[in-house]
């Protein structure tokens, strides 16, 4: 099977299991917790005190991120289904004129925050790794889903639209519909 094809046979299951596949997470977690508040030995309480605001702002900016992208999605183009892909149009206003994977960018911005809260340099490494590779292939599943299942339409707005990191300016119009 072709390198493209096993990914996105991956990403299929990781989509149906996405919500509970990060807790395999959680023992890394607990053996660098043995290791973090290491800016409050060297720098003291207030400066962890601030670092730790500045790793919930983060976290927040992203949770803003997925309650802007999901206040304006349309009907049938997103869903909480974990059978699998579907969607009756597909979106390209809102957060989608900027970004091809808004709820997924709101994600690892959150991610990125709880990550950074541990103050430990090999967690963060290792979770924005795990992060990397488990959504690069949900995505793919998910873009072959919406090429298949739209067509021109699909590689004509993906062509204009970053997959994952925003992009502003070339006299972009950014449409939020109510």
């Amino acid at each position: 099977m072709a390198l493209r094809n096993e990914l996105e046979k991956q990403g299929r299951w990781l989509f149906k299991w996405r919500s509970y596949l990060p807790l395999l997470m959680l023992p890394i977690l607990l053996i660098a917790l043995r290791d973090s508040e290491y800016l409050e030995r060297i720098a003291g309480n207030l400066a962890e005190n601030i670092f730790d605001g500045f790793c919930i702002a983060i976290s927040f900016v992203g949770l803003a991120i997925r309650c802007i992208t999901v206040g304006y999605v349309p009907k049938g183009t997103s869903g909480r289904n974990t059978k699998g892909q579907k969607a009756k149009t597909l979106n390209t206003t809102g957060m989608y004129s900027i970004i091809r994977h808004p709820l997924y960018f709101g994600n690892f911005i959150i991610f990125l925050g709880v990550t950074l809260f541990v103050e430990v340099w090999w967690f963060n490494l290792i979770a924005i790794l795990a992060f990397w590779l488990y959504y690069e292939r949900i995505i793919l599943a998910e873009e072959k889903f919406l090429r298949q299942e739209f067509g021109d339409l699909y590689l004509k707005w993906a062509e204009k639209t970053p997959t994952f990191m925003l992009k502003f300016g070339n006299n972009r119009v950014y449409r939020f519909h109510l």
